[in-house]
């Protein structure tokens, strides 16, 4: 499978963004997805991820009630809602995806896509 991320921007502190990931190449639905983001100089850190039907969804709590995960599987998209944006949010965001279950480590998702750009100025 095959993603795109984008959605990305420059914002100030408590602005809102949605990113958005549209998958291609495979049947989508069979595919758990997370959103992952890298600042400079640190390691990938995990975000958020839904399950296949999107009944599930699971946060860093650094981004528990600021964040939204969801996905339209008709539409081949996961999307990250992202709400009161703080400074600290500031990194490069990925989505991924792997077979079935939802995991939060990196090395456990086999697809990613190229990132995009979140920069919260203060």
């Amino acid at each position: 499978v095959q993603l795109q991320a984008s959605g990305g921007g420059s914002v100030q502190t408590g602005d809102s963004l949605r990113l958005s990931c549209l998958a291609s190449g495979r049947t989508f639905s069979n595919y758990a997805v997370a959103w992952f983001r890298q600042a400079p100089g640190k390691e990938r850190e995990f975000v958020a991820a839904i399950s296949l039907s999107g009944s599930t969804t699971t946060y860093a709590d650094s981004v528990k009630d600021r964040f939204t995960i969801s996905r339209d599987n008709a539409k081949n998209t996961v999307y990250l809602e992202m709400n009161s944006l703080k400074p600290e949010d500031t990194a490069v965001y990925f989505c991924a995806a792997r077979s079935w279950v939802v995991r939060s480590r990196p090395a456990e998702y086999d697809y990613w896509g190229q990132g995009t750009q979140v920069t919260v100025s203060s």
